[in-house]
């Protein structure tokens, strides 16, 4: 519930959570009698992680910068206001403050360990000035709704997910307020200094913002239905509606799981509830399992032993095999088309995934990290616990004991039969005849030569 109101303005700190429905920082925000809203661009915009990779790839940033512009816009016709500011929040927010009078920061709970020091940084440099406060993240459930204690997290996807399927209810979306607090007196003479419009401005196929996260979910459910065939059509490579696309806004907070939920709930009761609209539930708690086991496990999901603490992991870090993986060049049209695509577009399926990760880990045998790494500059839909769980899953080394990898050719045979996916990321492969577009080895020398396709990297054991 929000707040009573305070005698002095507030600040919500925007990060990834970028719209007003259902964000219970800016409820709690909007009881304050004066409220701005803060976004700021901090070093993760230009930092390099451990693995030489961006920490945020111009994909991503494309799609924070048009949720802004649409933040900002929402923001403005609720009767508040939002900046934008270069810097560290635990610069810029406490000079805010200061200029403010503001007594009180909220901003969404953290559970990554970067993002958890960040957190900590800007509470010890409030202190004694304004309290900065944090609400509940970007989940189906609460700590708090649980049915067990988090260091009690089953380890296991199905234990976790028929434990809160019968002993947890899913948080209640709230709607968007009405009205925001208008702006401080004091906040007039405050502007901007980097602007949305500088941002870069790559072609993908999502566009960013709350608005955009609605009518997604609108076409999604109640005008193509496509929920109704979730289940029979995820496995899908090519185009938007053979999955829901939910991924990029979630990831920025354009919109909440819980108001997927909610959704989800009304179609079930207005037309129809069937395997194919549980398996969405499903997967949203396969997101919500990956938060919860990052929240538990901490630092330790991003070693090379994962939470398994395996000291059998690659170590492996071949600078020609990780750049023919990241460019599509490894000789396995499967693998080289998704990569393509993930350069082109900042998303593959999670079929596609799979299968990029195993065949790094497992068949080329490069340290995982790396892969992840990767996948954190080219991801538009980039999601830190979802993104390292996955990885570290794939690579032997997460909740699952089993070291199981994928046949990526088997894989790429049963759900891409007539290669249409790797013939439209891949276009110089058709010049084969269809049988052999998987197989290119197969192919006469000559033929192979004249095509211009990369052979297939060795095996590494």
């Amino acid at each position: 519930m929000p707040c009573p109101p305070t005698s002095q303005s507030a600040i919500v700190w925007f990060k990834n959570d970028l719209r007003l429905d259902d964000n219970p920082a800016v409820a709690n925000a909007a009881a304050a009698p004066a409220l701005l809203c803060v976004f700021c661009v901090d070093a993760r915009f230009e930092a390099t992680s451990a693995y030489g990779t961006a920490k945020t790839g111009r994909h991503r940033q494309t799609f924070i910068g048009e949720s802004l512009a649409a933040l900002r816009a929402a923001v403005a016709e609720a009767g508040g206001r939002l900046i934008v500011r270069r810097g560290e929040p635990e610069q810029v927010l406490p000079e805010l403050a200061a200029a403010l009078g503001a007594d009180t920061v909220w901003t969404e709970q953290e559970i990554a360990p970067e993002e958890t020091a960040q957190i900590e940084r800007v509470r010890a440099a409030l202190a004694g000035a304004a309290a900065l406060r944090t609400a509940s993240a970007n989940t189906l459930y609460r700590e708090k709704d649980l049915p067990f204690a988090l260091a009690d997290m089953p380890r296991v996807y199905t234990r976790f997910r028929k434990q809160v399927e019968t002993g947890a209810t899913v948080q209640a979306a709230t709607d968007a307020p009405e009205r925001l607090p208008p702006a401080p007196e004091a906040a007039h003479a405050l502007a901007d200094d980097f602007h949305v419009i500088d941002w870069p401005h790559n072609e993908t196929p999502f566009t960013g913002g709350e608005a955009a996260a609605h009518e997604r979910l609108h076409d999604y459910f109640w005008r193509t239905h496509g929920i109704a065939e979730y289940k029979a059509t995820r496995n899908g490579l090519i185009g938007m509606a053979y999955s829901s696309k939910f991924s990029p806004w979630l990831a920025a907070g354009c919109i909440s799981a819980r108001h997927i939920a909610a959704a989800l709930a009304e179609y079930e009761t207005d037309v129809v509830a069937n395997k194919s609209t549980y398996w969405l539930l499903f997967e949203l708690r396969w997101r919500e399992f990956y938060h919860w086991i990052l929240a538990a496990g901490g630092p330790r999901l991003f070693h090379r032993g994962g939470i398994q603490d395996r000291h059998d992991r690659p170590t492996a870090a071949d600078a020609n095999v990780l750049t023919a993986w990241q460019r599509g060049e490894t000789g396995l049209p499967f693998v080289d088309a998704a990569m393509r695509e993930l350069a082109a577009t900042g998303y593959m399926s999670n079929r596609a995934r799979q299968n990029v990760a195993s065949y790094l880990a497992r068949d080329l045998g490069q340290d995982w990290r790396h892969g992840a790494a990767w996948f954190e500059t080219q991801l538009v839909d980039y999601d830190v616990a979802s993104n390292w769980g996955n990885w570290a899953t794939v690579a032997g080394v997460g909740t699952d004991k089993r070291d199981n990898g994928f046949d990526v050719l088997a894989q790429a045979e049963r759900y891409d039969p007539d290669a249409e996916y790797v013939s439209h990321w891949l276009p110089e492969l058709r010049a084969l005849p269809v049988r052999e577009r998987h197989r290119p080895w197969q192919a006469e020398d000559d033929t192979r030569a004249a095509i211009g396709y990369p052979r297939l990297l060795p095996p590494r054991g």
